[in-house]
Order: C-alpha cells, then sequence, then structure tokens
C-alpha cells in the first residue's frame, strides 16, 4: 500500500510538461523500429530518475503491450556483475511460471561469467605478487614444453565454445519470452557507477542482450558515460565513437517548459516555486513579495541551476531562517537587507570561497554583491518598469 502511495506519475505531478515526451517515447518503442539502446540524456540534477519512473508507469497504466523492467544500476554496482543485475531483474518482473524455465537456461551463462571474473582476479592478484615469486620461475615456465601450452590453449577454446554455446541458449529463452510481450529494461543511474561497471554493462546489453523482443533505455548523462569509457581505455580513445557502437538514438530532456503555452520558463524556476511553496519556513510574505521572490528565480536563471541544486538552495535557506528564528528574512525586513541575505545563503552554498572572502573582510561586501547581483537586479528592474 505504501509502495502505491508513493508511485509516482504524471498524473500526480507532471509541472514541467514532460508527458508528451514519454508518451513519444513509447510509440518509438512500440514502433518496431531500431532504437534500442535509446539513451535519455540529462544534466547532474535534470530531474532523469523521477521521468524514468514516470515512463515506466505510463507504460504500466497505458494499454501498452510492453512489458518494463527499472534497474538501478549504481545500487548494483558493488556486485561486479551487470549479466546477473540484469537477469535478476528480469526474473523479478516475471510471473512464477515463467520464472523457473529462464533460470534453468540462464544459470550456465551466469556460472561461466562468474568464472570468469574470478579468474580475471585470480590474475590480477598474482600480477600484484610477482616481485615476491623466487627468481627462476619464469625461466622453469618457458622451459614447461609445448604439452602445456596445448593444453592451455585447447582449454580456452573449449571455453569459448561452452560460453557461446551458454549465451546463445539465454538469448534463445529471452527471445521467447519477449516474443508475445516485448521487454523493455529501463538501466538508470549508469552514470553514477563504477567506470568498469558501467561500460560492463554497456558491452553485456550489446553482445548478450541483443535479442529480438528486447529492448533498453538508458536514462544517463552522456558526458559522464563517455568520461567513465576514458576512464577504462585511455583519453586516446575516441569515446563517443565507441558509444555510436552500442547506442542507436538518443534524446535531451530540455531544461525548458511552456507552462502557458507561450513563455519559455526554466524547469528549475518551477522547481523552485513550488519548493517555497509547500515549505513552512519560506512561504511568508516577505520571501513570496515580488522582488524578492524575482531576486531568487533571477538567481536560478542566471546560474542555470540544476533541479538539485534548487532542492539544495531551498534547505540552506530553510536553515538559515531555523536558526535566526524567521528572523532573517521576515515579514518587516527591508527589502534590500532581503536581497542581500538570500544572496549571503546562495554564496555560502554554491560559492564558498568568496564566502569566506566575505567573512575575512566585512568591507568587500558591496563590491562582490554589486559584481554577482549586477545583472540580476538589472533585470528585475527592468521587469518592473
Amino acid at each position: 500500500m505504501a509502495e502505491e502511495q508513493n508511485r509516482v506519475t504524471f498524473e500526480t505531478r507532471d509541472e514541467y510538461q514532460r508527458k508528451p515526451i514519454a508518451e513519444k517515447i513509447i510509440r518509438l518503442l512500440e514502433s518496431g523500429a531500431k532504437v534500442s539502446p535509446l539513451v535519455i540524456d540529462g544534466h547532474w540534477g535534470a530531474g532523469k530518475t523521477e521521468f524514468c519512473q514516470k515512463l515506466k508507469n505510463l507504460i504500466e497504466d497505458s494499454e501498452s503491450n510492453l512489458r518494463p523492467i527499472y534497474v538501478d544500476a549504481f545500487k548494483a554496482d558493488h556486485a561486479d556483475e551487470p549479466l546477473m543485475t540484469l537477469m535478476a531483474a528480469v526474473l523479478k518482473a516475471l510471473p512464477e511460471p515463467e520464472r523457473e524455465p529462464l533460470i534453468q537456461k540462464a544459470l550456465p551463462a551466469i556460472r561461466f561469467s562468474i568464472k570468469a571474473a574470478l579468474k580475471a582476479g585470480v590474475s590480477w592478484a598474482l600480477k600484484q605478487d610477482a616481485a615476491d615469486i623466487a627468481e627462476g620461475f619464469e625461466e622453469e615456465v618457458k622451459n614447461a614444453g609445448d604439452e602445456i601450452i596445448n593444453h592451455s590453449v585447447e582449454t580456452l577454446l573449449a571455453n569459448h565454445v561452452e560460453a557461446e554455446k551458454n549465451i546463445n541458449t539465454l538469448q534463445t529463452a529471452l527471445a521467447e519470452l519477449a516474443a508475445e510481450t516485448p521487454i523493455v529494461l529501463f538501466i538508470d543511474e549508469l552514470d553514477r557507477c563504477r567506470p568498469d561497471f558501467a561500460v560492463n554493462m554497456l558491452e553485456n546489453i550489446k553482445h548478450i542482450f541483443d535479442v529480438e523482443g528486447v529492448q533498453f533505455v538508458l536514462v544517463t548523462n552522456f558526458d559522464q558515460l563517455r568520461s567513465s569509457i576514458n576512464h577504462c581505455y585511455g583519453n586516446g580513445l575516441d569515446a563517443q565513437r565507441y558509444l555510436d557502437k552500442f547506442v542507436q538514438f538518443s534524446l535531451s530532456l530540455s531544461d525548458t517548459h511552456k507552462p502557458r503555452g507561450y513563455e519559455v520558463v526554466l524547469a528549475s524556476v518551477t522547481h523552485l516555486r513550488r519548493q517555497i511553496a509547500q515549505s513552512e519556513l519560506l512561504n511568508n510574505k516577505s520571501i513570496t513579495s515580488a522582488g524578492v521572490e524575482s531576486f531568487l528565480f533571477s538567481l536560478v536563471e542566471a546560474n542555470r541551476l540544476s533541479l538539485r541544486e534548487v532542492e539544495t538552495l531551498v534547505l540552506y535557506l530553510e536553515i538559515y531562517q531555523s536558526l535566526t528564528d524567521g528572523k532573517g528574512v521576515a515579514e518587516n525586513t527591508i527589502f534590500g537587507y532581503c536581497l542581500l541575505r538570500i544572496l549571503g545563503v546562495y554564496l555560502y552554498c554554491f560559492k564558498p570561497g568568496i564566502a569566506e572572502r566575505l567573512v575575512r573582510n566585512k568591507f568587500e561586501l558591496s563590491e562582490i554583491a554589486s559584481t554577482l547581483g549586477k545583472t540580476i537586479l538589472t533585470r528585475i528592474i527592468h521587469k518592473d518598469t
């Protein structure tokens, strides 16, 4: 019941008017066009996770034939097994009669994946301890003869054949499962994962889950994903060209919307307005007055704050109000003082270096406030006139 109450949908809240975007994505996924993996790109704090959950819920609540499955990649990257993470998500979403047969077909591929990871770990450990190996060991290995080499090659070939067979079995099982009800896996928070896990996830999607009826939507920050690729393979690699091998189609979440149908408004400004309205500490006449509120909105616009940064600013303003017993920005506070105090909180929050200079050199207050607030205050004056 609690989970149902916390379930977020576009009907519950869509202040950034993103439902039409979600509907178009669903149409693409249903169309048969080869758009998977599809990337929903957005900068840090742009509301990607909430949009992803709303999109998944919209599919569930509609008459769509798609079966949406949500995966929080960041919660799973400690496990170091992208294949197991993806399979666990699929199995969890399946009804009991479909679950057991897939488990039996998936186990060999997962076992091989874990075995390979363990072997890689042992190899790494041996390399780390190479300096401690007795002198002459390397020479003994060289003299071991062709028999050991031949046996190693045969083992590698056998393992490769076995791996291919296991993966093919798994792919066939997934294709059969998705034949009637196509599966869409939403992979969220990939940009927050360790670089090696994020890259391994991409490679698993490409090489193992490239199955008819199984589609992927990656909700991530493209810039961070490129950084993860360069972290793993070096800056000499063209990360975008590497990504092009995996990603079929991408779109960006807009940070603006048109609440009245014509005026373009930053989504974070709308978010700030809503946050203030819901805050018992901030929803007073002084803050919601035209001039002070416009100053806050202009701060957000001028610095292109993200939705998450807006929440941080609101939290710091609430802390300030709480510590001053509500007198920091009170209803009887002089307008100019309100602006300076809000600017001070903003500086403390996002420009700590400047805030420290203010504390050390109080005489710099007007100079710094003027430098940072000049554009903002000018905009307010022009708007009011």
